[in-house]
């Protein structure tokens, strides 16, 4: 009887001691705070230097002070394969430029003679008018693949002193460089270098098109587009000229027969009969058979391009901008005067047409 009254008293003992608690805990809930352990962690800003508190958790964070971005995941980056780019870029050049030379000195070859046995004016013409093409197309190349893309200008980064508030805005630190990157820049792995208004890395002019070339390399299209157009026509002209006459016997034989049934068979004829006249058709004619196919095969494909390049140049834009606008609306306008300060022309239209362009519209009551 003693145990079992003193573990009831101990039970109620107990029983009273927790509701004092909790009666305690009603009257003064300010005595009882819990105390929360905080996950932020210091770490050092590479654009300025300073020191701040940033959750772990948060892959990337913007500095208050010089607006830079550090991303806490850092991933030491290496240039692999570089070397077999850089040999890539190189071969696509060297064939490129033996191409550019064979289709000149090929065409000058094939054509001057035709066009000199029509008259001496017509083959002087065709000279002049194919160096005019051949030096601005190669001049252009050669700004477009030997010339800098443009590299990001030096900036002051790492000491506070020197950094100002918002020196670097939306700024990056690459990994491959060790150096600022700016939201304009975008890093190329086969030129191994940060490239400014970068548009895309092409490999037959074995460099990048960015803010130092991309003029060049749009002029580079308009001028190799313009020399295969032209050589397509003159090579077609001077195959007119020499190309044998043609064995008319097995064409004449459906002259006055109609109906659908013997167009394949007419159409059939007049390849036998071409083919067959082909056979004596001499070196240069079959020289300027390749021309006309390289030509018109080739001004396809830089029309193609050329056109995104124009549409991207109205849009405000470069090809890497947008891809990476992920749908949402971009800063850019859409302008023909994107274009006059792409190609950097001095004057405008209102300079010399001012009364056409600047004037105010009257109105008659």
């Amino acid at each position: 009887m003693d145990f079992a009254d003193s573990a009831t008293t101990s039970t109620t003992a107990m029983r009273s001691s927790t509701s004092a608690a909790a009666d305690d805990d009603i009257l003064y809930p300010e005595e009882h705070n819990v105390t929360s352990v905080s996950d932020d962690h210091e770490t050092t800003c590479w654009g300025c230097g300073l020191r701040v508190l940033v959750s772990p958790h948060v892959p990337a964070f913007k500095c208050f002070w010089c607006g830079a971005i550090s991303n806490q995941n850092i991933i030491k980056c290496e240039n692999q394969n570089f070397r077999w780019r850089r040999l890539r870029d190189r071969c696509f050049v060297s064939i490129l430029i033996v191409f550019i030379l064979l289709v000149i000195c090929g065409g000058i070859w094939a054509i001057y003679p035709v066009l000199v046995s029509l008259g001496y004016i017509y083959g002087g013409v065709n000279i002049l008018i194919a160096i005019i093409l051949s030096i601005f197309t190669l001049s252009t190349f050669s700004l477009s693949a030997f010339r800098s893309a443009g590299a990001p200008p030096n900036i002051i980064w790492g000491s506070y002193p020197a950094v100002t508030k918002g020196a670097l805005e939306n700024y990056r630190f690459c990994e491959y460089c060790a150096k600022p990157k700016s939201p304009r820049a975008h890093h190329c792995r086969s030129c191994g270098m940060c490239v400014l208004d970068m548009d895309h890395h092409c490999p037959f002019i074995g460099n990048c098109v960015g803010a130092a070339n991309h003029r060049h390399f749009v002029l580079f299209l308009i001028s190799a587009i313009i020399g295969m157009i032209y050589a397509s026509i003159m090579s077609v002209y001077a195959v007119y000229h020499i190309w044998p006459p043609l064995n008319n016997w097995q064409i004449h034989l459906l002259t006055g027969a109609f109906g659908q049934k013997l167009v394949m068979r007419m159409l059939k004829d007049i390849f036998v009969a071409f083919m067959s006249s082909m056979l004596f058709l001499p070196a240069r004619g079959l020289v300027l058979i390749y021309l006309f196919i390289a030509s018109v095969s080739i001004e396809i494909g830089l029309s193609v391009l050329l056109w995104q390049q124009l549409s991207f140049i109205y849009e405000g834009k470069t090809y890497l901008s947008h891809i990476s606008a992920s749908g949402g609306e971009g800063t850019a306008v859409k302008d023909c005067q994107n274009f006059v300060r792409f190609f950097g022309f001095p004057y405008t239209r209102t300079r010399y047409l001012p009364s056409f362009f600047s004037s105010k519209k009257r109105h008659k009551k």
